[in-house]
């Protein structure tokens, strides 16, 4: 009696047989789950290259851990617009140097309590749209070099002044204040950019302070003899800028270049997609960039 099912040819069975033996051999790879967001930050505490310490600020601020991700978004600052960005973007896990709730450590009970419109709303749509957020601040700034540093020395192409063995300090040819502002503008699009000093004074010792250094440190800087400018992302105006503008009254040559938070450590943010691109391959990895929030109007205003 004649079959009604043809036979396949020899040959694709063998080939059947050989797949087979592959895929149940001991050892062979089968394919790996979804990546959630907690072995992606596993994998990053892996590669720092430092213990990883505790208590830090580097945590889930928002979002399931658990949860597959699609896509890594880097940022400075997880702001309402880069996470709505990151989530057209189809990135759910975002990665923030800065805090996301207003305050250092993401302390949210005061919000809650207070029944705040725009923390539930931020919160919602993190929710509505399944995505995670972790900062990385501590350890990389901890890291050997400092990651946010490495970046923006890469951004402002200062890397052939470094001084071996004092980072932050900058040797240059020589320039004029306002020459070294107009290029820290430009190389950065930090467009709201303020500078207390003469801007025809003469520079060629720099110090990088970004983001908020705090007074100590800034104050301990424009103090050295080997420097006149000191470049930071903010400060407290009462303490550092009134040191800058009273050592100016007083003939110190020294002067000071605020170039906003943001602006300030934003490569940094950049040079950490350059960084985690060498070791987590499965999911695609952009920088979404904060927005500078201020703007100057038009025209000069008294």
């Amino acid at each position: 009696m004649t079959s009604r099912f043809a036979c396949p040819p020899l040959h694709t069975l063998a080939l059947a047989a050989v797949l087979l033996v592959a895929a149940t051999a001991p050892g062979s790879a089968s394919p790996d789950p979804a990546m959630t967001a907690r072995a992606v930050i596993d994998r990053i505490k892996a590669h720092v290259g430092i213990p990883w310490t505790e208590p830090t600020v580097d945590t889930f601020k928002a979002g399931d851990p658990d949860t597959p991700v699609t896509g890594i978004a880097v940022t400075m600052m997880a702001t309402f617009d880069v996470i709505q960005r990151a989530a057209a973007e189809n990135r759910n896990l975002v990665i923030t140097h800065e805090p996301t709730f207003y305050s250092h450590q993401d302390e949210t009970s005061e919000l809650e309590q207070e029944h705040d419109a725009l923390y539930k709303a931020k919160a919602d749509f993190i929710a509505a749209h399944h995505m995670i957020v972790w900062r990385f601040h501590d350890h990389w700034h901890r890291m050997t070099p400092d990651g946010i540093m490495t970046g923006m020395v890469r951004a402002l192409a200062w890397g052939s002044y470094a001084r071996a063995g004092d980072p932050g300090i900058f040797r240059m040819p020589e320039t004029t204040l306002g020459d070294l502002a107009s290029s820290i503008k430009q190389k950065l699009d930090a467009h709201t950019l303020r500078v207390v000093g003469d801007p025809e004074m003469k520079v060629t010792g720099v110090g990088l302070a970004p983001g908020f250094a705090g007074s100590s440190i800034n104050r301990h800087v424009l103090q050295r003899p080997d420097v006149q400018v000191e470049v930071i992302g903010e400060a407290h105006e009462w303490e550092i800028v009134e040191y800058a503008a009273d050592a100016n009254t007083a003939n110190l040559g020294k002067a000071l270049i605020v170039i906003g938070h943001i602006p300030s450590e934003q490569a940094g943010m950049q040079e950490c997609v350059r960084w985690l691109k060498t070791f987590v391959s499965e999911v695609p990895i952009a920088l979404v960039p904060a927005k500078q929030p201020f703007w100057e109007p038009e025209g000069n205003r008294k």
